[in-house]
């Protein structure tokens, strides 16, 4: 039976006003003089621009990254702190509320935990995380006493391990990776390189049900190593979005991950061990189905809390009584990985930078409106929590938009600005991401805005889809890319305090950060200021996930 533990999470006590914010005087610069006002458009443009200081990035990162935001976790009371401190601050700056008189969209989490599940076999108990585990479930028994033991679970051109039996109805088991050769090349790729199948685990799930099997049991052979990096997190309750369960969740199955000895035990006395197994398979090149019958059965047991999470939203409407239904949005998410064994993770760069500059951009645009420059279409300043739960804020706006999904341009989306990584001595680049995987007119906007405002190095190596890090899929522009909205992801890679507690305020490349800043308000201002839309003209070479 699952155990429901209802929880009302962290409500208005935790919202209070930040003195920095209450103490703010009216945000309005000193107005320039021009010789020409009214036609010196390119000369106010650079103004505004130049609104966008970094001594003003810090002055706000300074509080968002210190302790007293407990790292921001999403639900937590530091998460509503800094939820609270942007709608201050947009308030302070005349900026209505656009969400049914509120800044925030609210939306359901549900935390769950999954370490009191267990398995049996021939009267023996195995426990979750010692000998097995899984990332999330949606379902609750699987009754495993009729498995096939498939090799690799691999069906390629190159190695086919399921050759002609029949998996239906039934629990396929197999091993990690893929098989290689003695002098370390993959017989898939033929190469020191690894294949897909190796490196995608849903590859070979998806394989196992599109054959008709009901689940699949991983031998994670270096079960260990691995249960020393993600041991934590599953120990600890992992989140995701409280809402109804998609036809994809309703029919997905079980992937489980178990331990090299369950394997053995599995598999019983008459067959060899895992290893034995796995040591034949390498040794012949070929893997043969083993047919399996067992008392095997899995239950697993979640405890369940419901939360309450925040997105916070600044809208500057357009000027435009034609286009001003339209909408930029500039995103970048708020929330970090919170204290974790004891230790306060700040999150300056992850993403307190982003976050930051999305403060100073909605400044500069508003600036430009009190000034009698405001966009033609509208702008969305969209500061969205869940990232690190798995980009949950911003699929649950994309989900439920504040404004329609056919009227939004664009989605520039800011995540990780402040530091400088491995692969540059220089600091002044910037990595984008998603610019021409949608739109020739954005990719070409962002190119001649740098050329002409900011001449940066634009790095397009995460570009690449084929490129193993796959940032494309994380962070929030990925839930607009999905909707076919053309994207732009603004990152500077990651450095050694990535998830870790080094990352703070000390470290940040605050001159650096008010460049790439600018290069986004320029984008921007250019996309909200054009007389057509964007056009969607190139298929994306980044697959859906």
């Amino acid at each position: 039976m699952r155990g429901v533990i209802i929880v009302l999470a962290f409500m208005g006590m935790f919202f209070h006003v930040n003195p920095m914010i209450a103490q703010q005087k009216d945000s309005t610069k000193t107005r320039p003089v021009f010789e020409d006002e009214l036609d010196d458009v390119e000369a106010w443009r650079k103004f505004f621009a130049n609104t966008i200081t970094s001594e003003e990035l810090k002055q706000h990162l300074t509080v968002l990254a210190s302790d007293e935001y407990e790292g921001r976790e999403t639900a937590m009371a530091g998460q509503k702190k800094a939820a609270q401190y942007l709608a201050d601050y947009y308030k302070n700056m005349g900026i209505a509320p656009t969400v049914n008189g509120s800044y925030f969209q609210q939306y359901n989490l549900k935390k769950e935990s999954f370490v009191k599940s267990t398995a049996t076999l021939n009267n023996e108990t195995y426990k979750f995380i010692d000998d097995f585990y899984c990332w999330g479930s949606t379902w609750t028994e699987l009754d495993a006493t009729e498995i096939v033991f498939v090799g690799y679970g691999i069906a390629d051109d190159a190695w086919n391990d399921y050759g002609k039996v029949d998996v239906k109805g039934k629990v396929v088991m197999c091993l990690s990776g893929e098989p290689y050769d003695a002098t370390g090349k993959s017989l898939i790729t033929g190469t020191e390189a690894t294949s897909d199948w190796a490196q995608d685990y849903g590859i070979k799930q998806e394989t196992a049900a599109l054959k008709g099997a009901k689940g699949m049991l991983v031998v994670n052979m270096n079960y260990e190593k691995t249960m020393q990096r993600v041991r934590y997190w599953l120990e600890n309750a992992s989140m995701r979005l409280d809402k109804p369960k998609t036809a994809a969740e309703e029919a997905s199955y079980p992937m489980l991950f178990i331990t090299p000895e369950f394997a053995s035990k599995i598999l019983g006395p008459k067959n060899k061990t895992i290893e034995q197994l796995q040591a034949k398979i390498i040794k012949k090149k070929k893997s043969k189905p083993i047919k399996i019958s067992t008392n095997l059965k899995f239950h697993m047991e979640a405890e369940v809390e419901r939360l309450l999470a925040e997105n916070v939203l600044c809208f500057i409407e357009g000027t435009d009584d034609k286009l001003k239904n339209e909408v930029i949005v500039i995103s970048a998410h708020y929330d970090h990985i919170g204290i974790v064994k004891g230790e306060i993770n700040n999150g300056a760069d992850d993403d307190g930078s982003g976050t930051v500059t999305t403060l100073e951009l909605a400044e500069a645009f508003l600036e430009a409106k009190k000034n009698g420059f405001g966009t033609r279409r509208s702008i969305l300043i969209l500061n969205v929590s869940g990232e690190e739960k798995g980009l949950l804020g911003s699929e649950w706006y994309s989900d439920f938009p504040i404004y329609p999904l056919a009227n939004t341009v664009c989605n520039l989306n800011i995540d990780m600005i402040g530091r400088k990584d491995d692969a540059h001595e220089d600091p002044r680049y910037v990595y984008l991401i998603g610019s021409d995987k949608l739109s020739t007119d954005l990719h070409k906007i962002s190119e001649n805005c740098n050329s002409k405002y900011t001449n940066l190095v634009l790095d397009y190596t995460y570009n690449d889809p084929e490129d193993p890090n796959r940032f494309y899929y994380r962070s929030d522009h990925y839930n607009f890319a999905k909707h076919n909205i053309p994207v732009i992801f603004y990152f500077s890679g990651v450095h050694e305090d990535y998830h870790k507690p080094g990352d703070d305020v000390e470290k940040i490349l605050f001159d650096k950060m008010e460049t790439i800043a600018k290069l986004v308000f320029h984008t921007a201002w250019d996309v909200a200021n054009r007389d057509e839309k964007l056009k969607v003209d190139v298929v994306n070479a980044f697959d859906e996930k």
